[in-house]
């Protein structure tokens, strides 16, 4: 799977990079026909301190997969964000497969 990382008016590190790459390809653990995966990286107007975004967009046969998570660290929002892939993951593989069932 083909991992894209861009960020919105900063430079990451190759630290935070390989942290992302990681996370997002074991996406490809639930759900094997994943093309590609597009990860943004933004920081966000908020005085709360949860500035940090993090948009992961994944295509897929047959659709897209898209999620986006907020908090105080990028590492924290990339953790929520794939948690939150995996069970769309899940969700749409026990459903494709219901339906081959049938």
């Amino acid at each position: 799977m083909k991992v894209t990382i861009s960020s919105l008016h900063f430079k990451t590190d190759q630290k935070l990079d390989t942290f992302i790459e990681g996370k997002v390809g074991k996406l490809a653990n639930y759900f094997e026909q994943i093309l590609e995966s597009e990860v943004t990286l933004r920081l966000d107007k908020d005085s709360s301190g949860e500035n940090k975004v993090t948009e992961i967009k994944l295509d897929v046969p047959g659709g897209d997969f898209y999620v986006k998570k907020q908090s105080k660290s990028f590492e924290e929002s990339t953790d929520l964000a794939v948690e939150a892939l995996k069970k769309q993951l899940i969700k749409h593989k026990e459903k494709q497969n219901k339906t081959l069932n049938i």
